[in-house]
């Protein structure tokens, strides 16, 4: 008797700090540090859901940790709300989930092709060396799906190419060599923090030319829902420091007489690609509109557009448009520099 009640206590430590872990994980910064001062159980707790917040940005949703690294303030990390993939949202919803940070999440955010009704595709039954053209080699065919669209400029920086790779009504599975951007995010990255910037996208290892890093993942929005939010981030960016990641991808049809207009709102809810600054000199990432085979919404995927060391810097042009004369500065420190951050009419 007098060993079980010596373990009482011990036990209702133990289940103290295990219903901490399942409430705390979904709170804010601000909240997590509030209640971390109402005793040293809630505050060792706090502290490690802070460091593994620190150490994975993505949750354990991608392949690799992604990192924070910051030796210039106290900011621990960047908080907003984790998805590989860019899903739906309506004006209505206060946030499309809720997910704990430091711990994986139960299921994972699916692609949202898989959301709609059975569409066509190829019936390629491949495995993973087929789909994929290498030079060279022979008694590889190239995917029909590929063929659909597929334009590049070289890879060059600051220019933009059209793909079509394989989707869910195509036969094949995952390891198919036409989805190569389907994967989540391909390479070791780290978050770095700039003394003027901010946050920062660094790459963790070399990437060579042409490697597939990440896609640009958020919210999907109607254009009013997108017009309205922008109006929203401007009032907030004018009464302090402010940065959101709203990005509108215009892909010009064959015709020249339309485009299709893409919104997707990595604000509060994103994937790692949030984090890549602006260059004015186009950067060292190429854009690559990728269309999975039978979908409607084209994806927006950064390739290398040259070698990348480890440790440097991840950049693109967010365009050339500056309708505010007065707009934000920009800190690229590229030789054609224009001093403010691109900005146009959303």
């Amino acid at each position: 008797m007098e060993n079980e009640k010596s373990c009482k206590p011990e036990q209702q430590q133990q289940l103290l700090y295990q219903s901490a872990e399942l409430f705390l994980a979904y709170l804010s910064p601000s909240d997590l540090a509030f209640v971390s001062s109402a005793s040293k159980s809630l505050y060792r707790v706090s502290k490690s859901i802070t460091a593994r917040r620190s150490s994975d940005a993505s949750r354990r949703l991608e392949k690799h940790p992604i990192p924070f690294q910051n030796t210039i303030d106290k900011h621990p990390y960047s908080y907003f709300i984790y998805t590989p993939f860019s899903i739906l949202s309506r004006p209505s919803d206060p946030i499309p989930f809720l997910q704990p940070w430091g711990r994986k999440p139960e299921e994972s955010p699916k692609p949202i092709s898989d959301s709609f009704g059975p569409i066509s595709g190829c019936g390629c039954s491949c495995g993973e060396d087929c789909c994929e053209k290498r030079d060279g080699e022979e008694g590889l065919e190239e995917c029909p799906c590929s063929s659909l669209g597929r334009r590049f400029p070289g890879f060059s920086s600051g220019e933009e190419g059209v793909m079509t790779e394989c989707g869910a009504g195509c036969v094949c599975g995952p390891g198919c060599g036409n989805r190569s951007t389907q994967g989540g995010v391909a390479v070791k990255l780290t978050i770095v923090r700039d003394s003027r910037k901010g946050w920062g996208l660094h790459s963790g290892q070399f990437i060579p030319s042409g490697e597939f890093v990440c896609e640009y993942a958020g919210e999907l929005l109607m254009t009013e829902e997108a017009r309205r939010r922008q109006r929203k981030y401007d009032e907030l960016t004018s009464h302090g420091r402010f940065s959101s990641a709203l990005l509108v991808v215009r892909e010009h049809l064959p015709s020249g007489k339309a485009c299709l207009r893409v919104n997707i709102d990595a604000t509060r809810v994103g994937n790692v690609a949030r984090f890549i600054n602006h260059s004015c000199d186009g950067g060292n990432l190429s854009t690559v509109l990728v269309r999975n085979s039978g979908a409607l919404l084209p994806r927006l995927c950064f390739f290398a557009a040259r070698d990348i060391a480890e440790g440097e810097e991840l950049s693109f042009s967010y365009g050339d448009d500056r309708v505010r004369p007065e707009g934000l500065p920009c800190f690229c420190g590229s030789s054609c520099c224009l001093g403010t951050l691109p900005s146009e009419h959303t």
